[in-house]
């Protein structure tokens, strides 16, 4: 913990150490104090500065070398030399009355006056022997038992007259004890010893540090707590905001501006520092954590003590006297054993099960790509400075003066970023067109036309605090594999180009960009037959960003649309799994009671659609992804279509029914855009919502699915229900299990061992297909410690028997 920090700065109840001795000070009227410093001197200089903010005059003795106890006071004679002066340690906690301390020492006539103290243990100290009169008899440093005659320990708290200056020598090491005060009583000169009453913690040690937050927080010291106490023992310090649903048993200590969300539960002799972050769930017991700490949701800390700017992702697990330095980041679901150091800046990998201390080696992220760009929670794991270098480093992998589109969705924390980006952008000789909040697949269009590639950056799914930074290529689709590889490299040498002033990028904002978008969509989708059909449909654009594009298309298109949820929400910039659902159903009712031909919801960035059909039954999203695959491909009798290899094996009849083919490809979106843009391909999608409608574009986009899909259903005179009613029902069950990244390639080992002589289909992890068209699909996840299992049969039960069987074979490998 000091390899970052000298001990006085250490916080006890978060203030550090050495400020509630300076309050101790100040109480017992004495203003004007030298710090002897030496040890990463600036870092007390800074926080301290002159001592104005305490009502103190506080001037800095540097000292060059270890100059012992003696010699560092010596070191500081000038300002000590006119009067009797009181030397006391910046990193012992006490409540001592000082003031008596200097009555004894005017009364007695003493040269020097050593404070004492009984303590239970004496080993870790020097021993003091006074007489009735409390004349110093003799001193012992650090005694073993054999030696113990006494409790009184020196404390290291003396008041001295300027006299015992003669006693050491300048610019050498000398210590009080060892050196300066034998001589003294050698020479019969009045050393007086004073024992005090009230506490004294020498923090020294791991454990002394904790017991020293607890006897605070217990009040066996009386120092001034920094907050208010709420109910008994529970002090909350100014701007903490702790939801009304957190569970806190004091004594303890939340500070100021922490975030203590609901359900966490915070236990006794818990300290919580400035700013500091407790996700839902979290569970602290004697647990000391410094500034800036971000606590993920579930973690789980005993004992231990955190430093700041550090990092606790979700289920992490921090044992009894464990102690994490600052700045580090401790993954997922990984384990901290008791009495383990991780040391300062280091990485502790998702899962990981840490049970030595990590000194050297930083494990950090072997990728920034995730399978959404580049993902995490704002200001935790995506910061300004991360999308600055990040920009930085896109903007180096292009050439000098190329132009990059930029957007966002509805959020504050992707407005803010889109800023920073920007201006790295710009800084790095590249032009930026900004379309600011767009939906994700017109962000996509504008980039392809006449942009070198594009950033967009949005709220994660689902995930209201976590925001993805989206790269897209020169067509408007995410980068290849290679490019991200490339974009790794760049960012981790840190290899960025910087522009000449006069090569700084312009930032234009283009206009009519929904014109635009609109206008190329109705000149490439065929909407013949929507305006005669005299269609009903209800348009439920969820408060996100299509509700921006549809009044210009609702229009255009001559169709009878009642549009919901049309405003953007800025404070709900994404939707959970459960506000979805009930969306849906929702928009069931109206278009039910509407009569309406169907109904289609957008995501809230425009990309992937659900749809109901005319009898307000919700259409699961791949069960959508056979009624489109069905309508397309009756319309147009031939082509490809783009299907990754997750999807039920039903859609090949589909297609094959009316004369088109299926390519399937791997998971990945780039994958199903590249498909997407051969000539021949008339259809693709991922069977969660998101469409490719290859006439307009090769990527994901719920509005041109829309326009699609109106034309469709005008024409064929069906409706969605039919449409379900004709296609066979579909049997996929998936499940995930954990594998730890040691063993993902033995796993896939494993599983093509045991397919043996079936057919083994590898476009995307290991498929393996029955003599009886059953089929199991094993592949490892990209960015997460995990394996994800796809299995089809003729009905659910053969469906989960085949997952059981190769979970089995995946689990036998993972252990």
């Amino acid at each position: 913990m000091t390899s970052s920090m000298p001990k006085p700065l250490l916080p006890v109840a978060n203030r550090p150490i050495m400020e509630h001795v300076l309050r101790l000070l100040k109480r017992h009227g004495l203003t004007e104090t030298v710090v002897t410093v030496q040890f990463l001197a600036s870092l007390v200089k800074n926080y301290f500065g002159d001592g104005e903010e305490l009502g103190m005059e506080l001037t800095y003795a540097n000292e060059e070398k270890p100059l012992g106890t003696a010699g560092s006071v010596k070191n500081a004679e000038e300002a000590l030399k006119d009067d009797a002066f009181l030397v006391i340690s910046g990193d012992a906690l006490t409540d001592f009355d000082l003031t008596d301390l200097i009555r004894f020492h005017k009364e007695k006539g003493a040269l020097v006056t050593v404070c004492l103290t009984r303590v239970p243990n004496p080993l870790e100290f020097g021993i003091t022997i006074v007489d009735e009169e409390g004349k110093v008899e003799r001193f012992l440093e650090k005694p073993t038992w054999g030696q113990v005659f006494s409790d009184t320990v020196n404390t290291g708290i003396y008041v001295m007259e300027p006299e015992v200056f003669d006693y050491v020598e300048a610019d050498v090491s000398v210590d009080w004890s060892g050196d300066v005060f034998p001589q003294l009583m050698k020479e019969g000169k009045p050393v007086y010893g004073y024992v005090a009453e009230g506490y004294w913690e020498d923090v020294g040690t791991h454990e002394s540090y904790v017991k020293a937050q607890a006897d605070v927080l217990e009040g066996k010291v009386d120092v001034e707590l920094d907050g208010f106490e709420i109910s008994p023992g529970v002090w909350v310090a100014e701007g903490a905001e702790v939801h009304p649903d957190a569970v806190l048993r004091g004594p303890l200590f939340v500070g100021d501006y922490a975030k203590i969300e609901a359900d966490v539960e915070i236990r006794e002799h818990t300290v919580v520092g400035s700013n500091v972050v407790v996700k839902s769930g979290a569970f602290l017991h004697k647990a000391v954590v410094h500034d800036n700490v971000y606590i993920g949701q579930h973690s789980n800390l005993r004992g231990c003590v955190v430093g700041k700017n550090t990092d606790i992702m979700r289920a992490a697990r921090i044992e009894d006297g464990a102690v994490i330095g600052d700045e580090c980041l401790v993954g997922e679901e990984s384990i901290v054993q008791g009495n383990v150091r991780v040391y300062p800046f280091k990485t502790i990998e998702a899962g990981a099960f840490v049970n030595t201390s990590v000194i050297w080696e930083s494990r950090g992220q072997a990728h920034l790509f995730g399978a959404r760009g580049v993902s995490g929670i704002l200001n935790v794991e995506i910061t300004p400075e991360l999308a600055v270098r990040l920009a930085g480093a896109y903007a180096t992998t292009l050439k000098k003066g190329s132009t990059v589109t930029t957007a966002r969705d509805h959020s504050r924390g992707a407005r803010a970023l889109k800023r920073a980006v920007i201006s790295a952008l710009q800084a790095s000789a590249i032009d930026v067109r900004d379309l600011e909040n767009v939906p994700l697949p017109v962000a996509r269009q504008q980039t392809a036309r006449g942009s070198a590639g594009g950033i967009m950056i949005r709220t994660t799914t689902g995930v209201p605090d976590s925001v993805d930074i989206m790269f897209f290529d020169g067509n408007g689709a995410d980068l290849s594999q290679a490019s991200q590889r490339k974009l790794d490299r760049v960012y981790a040498r840190q290899e960025y180009r910087r522009a000449f002033p006069g090569e700084i990028g312009d930032l234009h904002f283009p206009s009519s960009v929904f014109d635009s978008y609109t206008g190329s969509l109705l000149r490439n989708v065929d909407t013949t037959g929507i305006a005669e059909s005299e269609l009903k449909v209800v348009v439920d654009a969820s408060n996100g960003s299509a509700g921006l594009v549809l009044p210009s298309l609702l229009g255009k298109l001559g169709v009878d649309a009642l549009t919901i949820n049309p405003g953007l929400d800025e404070s709900r910039p994404t939707e959970s799994a459960d506000a979805r659902r009930s969306g849906l159903m929702r928009l069931g009712e109206i278009v039910a009671s509407a009569r309406a031909a169907f109904g289609v919801r957008f995501d809230p960035v425009g990309e992937r659609l659900s749809l109901v059909d005319e009898k307000g039954r919700i259409v699961e999203d791949d069960r959508a992804l056979l009624v489109m695959l069905d309508l397309v491909a009756a319309e147009r009798r031939s082509g490809r279509v783009a299907l990754p290899v997750t999807t039920t094996r039903i859609a090949e009849q589909v297609a094959a029914y009316h004369g088109t083919q299926v390519d399937w490809t791997t998971t990945s979106p780039d994958d199903l855009t590249r498909v997407g843009r051969g000539d021949s391909t008339i259809f693709g999608g991922d069977g969660r919502g998101g469409f490719i409608v290859p006439e307009f574009s090769s990527v994901f986009d719920g509005t041109a699915a829309f326009v699609r899909l109106i034309g469709l259903v005008a024409r064929t005179q069906l409706t969605l229900s039919q449409i379900d009613a004709r296609i066979p029902r579909a049997h996929v069950q998936r499940r995930d299990l954990a594998t730890p990244w040691a063993v993902k390639g033995l796993v896939m080992r494993r599983v093509v061992e045991a397919a043996g002589d079936r057919s083994v289909d590898t476009t995307d992890g290991v498929r393996v297909v029955e003599a009886d068209g059953r089929w199991v699909l094993v592949l490892p996840d990209p960015a997460e410690a995990v394996t994800h299992l796809w299995a089809e049969g003729p009905d659910d039960a053969s469906a989960q028997a085949l997952l059981d069987e190769w979970a089995a074979v995946v689990d036998s490998a993972g252990h």
